[in-house]
């Protein structure tokens, strides 16, 4: 049986790339490069765009921003192959950083290669060829906990990490930074995310510690070995940097769908296949990895929640105002108000679980 190694598919309407100057410029600057390239896209992801770039004898990734994005924030080139560069030295499951580019003649805007590295990527389903049982579930979701406890314990001094950001009033700058992105990026009353924005700000934690964060951690940002599926790669550092760990740790937790619920985002991720730990079981897998208090999980949990609402509105809005065509997105809007639903819960059950 094959293996669903995945795939990049046709590139959607909008995102073509010119051919001719890509090659050109790949030819310039990579050694022994073939002349001839194919492009297709990797369908899967709602921010930066990721193309397949294939010759006759190699293959490699591309990544720049959508169209219509703010290029220096989340979607800054330069930065995410930064944090692959930093990364590579002390950190293996990488795909290996390989060219940057801020010529935004070539494909529109700045950009990068490196590696392909070829495995399986779970979504919000099981592929087509691959039988996975509680068993392994349970086992793949052990092993995304241990290695986000590896991140996190990273060195950050001699490996120059702590270039990535400043730790220091980090929490507050988070809930201050996408407060002000939600309102920026708003189109409809949300209650549910106004409460976020005003239950955080009273209830921040007194103490926090430094680590160096993914903050976009879950499955789909997984390479996984075809065999063993073990974690071969983490993709997408865009939003990488050095911070309070527990703030990564609420991120993937508001991705973290429980078997049973169904709000719409469950399609994110396939945590809700059974024999996936619970988000409750995840944060005490975690604080006993780390041997650290876990005693303000709410306040992490509702901001992952808010933080996920707002990446999605703020794609939304791209896609209202007509700057990206992409189907879609006119989904995310719905999207937004479930994660809303659940920092409600959150907050009036005290606890990130057992909501339904």
């Amino acid at each position: 049986m094959n293996k669903p190694i995945d795939k990049a598919v046709d590139i959607r309407q909008g995102e073509e790339l010119n051919q001719q100057k890509l090659q050109t410029y790949l030819s310039s600057n990579l050694p022994n490069f073939s002349d001839a390239i194919e492009i297709k896209q990797f369908p899967g992801g709602f921010s930066n765009l990721t193309y397949l770039i294939s010759t006759p004898k190699q293959e490699f990734v591309l990544r720049k921003p959508p169209l219509g994005a703010n290029i220096k924030s989340a979607h800054d080139m330069s930065r995410e192959f930064k944090v692959l560069s930093l990364l590579a030295p002390v950190y293996s499951k990488i795909p290996k950083p390989i060219l940057f580019c801020e010529d935004e003649k070539i494909v529109g805007a700045p950009f990068y290669i490196m590696e392909r590295v070829k495995g399986i990527i779970l979504r919000n389903k099981v592929p087509k060829g691959l039988d996975l049982t509680p068993n392994h579930f349970k086992k793949l979701s052990t092993q995304i906990i241990e290695n986000l406890v590896d991140l996190h314990n990273l060195e950050l001094e001699k490996s120059n990490l702590i270039s990535l950001g400043k730790p220091e009033g980090y929490v507050q700058r988070q809930v201050d930074g996408w407060s002000k992105r939600y309102l920026k990026a708003e189109t409809d009353e949300i209650s549910s995310m106004n409460l976020a924005m005003e239950w955080m700000q009273s209830n921040m934690p007194s103490k926090t510690t430094t680590s160096f964060i993914h903050n976009d951690y879950k499955y789909d940002n997984l390479v996984l070995d075809a065999d063993s599926l073990e974690i071969k790669a983490v993709l997408d550092w865009e939003m990488s940097t050095v911070g309070d760990p527990l703030m990564d740790l609420g991120t993937c937790l508001s991705y973290w769908i429980e078997k049973g619920e169904s709000s719409g985002l469950e399609q994110f991720n396939i945590t809700w296949a059974e024999g996936n730990l619970t988000r409750q079981e995840f944060i005490e897998k975690y604080a006993t990895l780390r041997n650290v208090a876990i005693d303000d999980i709410l306040f992490y949990y509702v901001f992952g929640c808010f933080k996920l609402g707002v990446i999605m509105q703020q794609i939304y809005a791209r896609y209202k105002k007509g700057v990206t065509k992409d189907k879609r997105f006119a989904i995310l809007i719905h999207l937004v108000k479930a994660c809303g639903q659940n920092v409600e819960n959150a907050i009036k059950y005290n606890r990130i679980n057992n909501f339904y």
